[in-house]
């Protein structure tokens, strides 16, 4: 189960939605945090591919690894993230159909461990209300950047 979800309406269909949002290398448009995505893997997001996540928050920087789990274009869309060996996430987008686009749902589930949580808890803050804030702020701009393309 996700530590935090959220949804939201775009007004776009669910596999326009997709397309974008499986490209990674466009997240840092959207993201509070990402600052950047690089393909490991020829820039192919299908199951499988690997990339390079490079992220911010404040004057911390640092980067993950990646591989897309799932990509089932116009529903489904997740790739998990880890630091070397140790697992890190698993981020989750579920496209559905609606009368007038998709709705998108956003999922991040916290994959540390827990002395890892605890440590980068007193460290860094709160990741579950980071991330909350990161996806509400990621989904508003998305739907924003789509939207004003319709």
């Amino acid at each position: 189960m996700a530590d935090v979800s959220e949804s939201i309406e775009v007004a776009a269909s669910p596999l326009e939605v997709y397309a974008q949002v499986s490209e990674l290398s466009r997240m840092a448009e959207w993201s509070p945090e990402c600052t950047g995505v690089r393909w490991s893997t020829g820039g192919v997001p299908g199951v499988g591919s690997r990339f390079i996540g490079l992220n911010r928050s404040g004057m911390v920087r640092w980067f993950t690894q990646g591989e897309v789990l799932e990509a089932v274009p116009g529903e489904r869309f997740s790739f998990r993230i880890a630091f070397g060996a140790v697992p890190i996430a698993l981020w989750t987008y579920e496209f559905a159909a609606t009368g007038s686009g998709c709705t998108v749902t956003e999922s991040w589930t916290d994959r540390r461990p827990a002395a890892m949580r605890a440590v980068f808890g007193r460290m860094f803050g709160d990741r579950v209300r980071i991330n909350r804030y990161g996806i509400h702020k990621t989904l508003g701009n998305l739907k924003a950047s789509l939207e004003s393309v319709s």
